[in-house]
């Protein structure tokens, strides 16, 4: 049976476990470092102190086969060598080859958004000048899913979606990157408020790593076991809003 961690600071996890557990049957533990949340706005210093030790904390709790870290702005940022590490990066190079304008968004956390490690990231693709990136702080947005008003409070949600991406109208953007795990709860609002935009989510990309590195080591049934550094009780029923019943527990740090 293979064992796979996969990790952010809150519900962003559960868009890439959805498709892991869709094309491979795997036991994961998915631990919510809620007591840490957002990592969108930490320092690469004080990223560097929680991503090691969360990833020390998952070893010895769980001896995981493979660590999924389930957050763009740790995984652009904070250079882990651990081969049992998978990251999650924009797809910058598929958004590129969707768009008709050769105009496209990133949206991620403002950390991210801000980062040299995003502009290198950037630079490997070696773009021509006539391709534009328009990078668009999106935290507001993450916050719209981590304190479940994407499903309490939809008109609030789409008020602040326009508000947030109102470049994309103005530069003719026509496809961006969900750079953060948490944004692909907003998909369907994002997909109502901007038809002509084509919202590209990496969770496939990340899956399909997954795949590859457990290769035929496949478990017979999809399990998973929750934690949380944050409120339990709290993540539980949030979680229930989303049909999850499992049990949370809670796991300090």
């Amino acid at each position: 049976m293979v064992r796979i961690a996969v990790f952010d600071s809150g519900l962003g996890s559960l868009s890439i476990i959805n498709a892991i557990q869709k094309i491979c049957k795997s036991e994961i533990v998915y631990f919510a470092d809620q007591k840490n949340f957002p990592y969108g706005n930490k320092s690469k210093k004080q990223l560097t102190v929680i991503i090691k030790q969360t990833i020390k904390l998952l070893e010895e709790n769980f001896s995981p086969d493979l660590i999924v870290m389930a957050s763009n702005t740790p995984s652009l940022m904070i250079k882990i060598k651990n081969k049992k590490i998978i990251g999650v990066y924009p797809p910058i190079k598929e958004a590129m080859l969707l768009s008709k304008t050769k105009k496209i968004a990133i949206l991620g956390t403002k950390t991210a958004i801000a980062s040299k490690s995003l502009s290198n990231y950037i630079k490997k693709f070696n773009f021509s000048k006539e391709k534009k990136i328009y990078r668009i702080n999106s935290s507001q947005l993450v916050e719209l899913v981590e304190s479940n008003k994407f499903i309490s409070n939809e008109a609030y949600c789409k008020k602040i979606i326009m508000k947030t991406l109102n470049k994309i109208s103005k530069n003719q953007i026509d496809a961006a990157t969900l750079s953060s795990t948490h944004l692909s709860f907003l998909k369907p609002l994002l997909n109502s408020e901007f038809p002509q935009v084509q919202f590209v989510d990496p969770a496939e990309t990340v899956a399909n790593n997954v795949l590859t590195k457990i290769k035929k080591n496949k478990s017979k049934k999809n399990t998973i076991k929750i934690f949380t550094s944050g409120d339990a009780t709290l993540f539980q029923k949030n979680l229930y809003r989303l049909g999850i019943k499992n049990r949370v527990n809670f796991l300090p740090t």
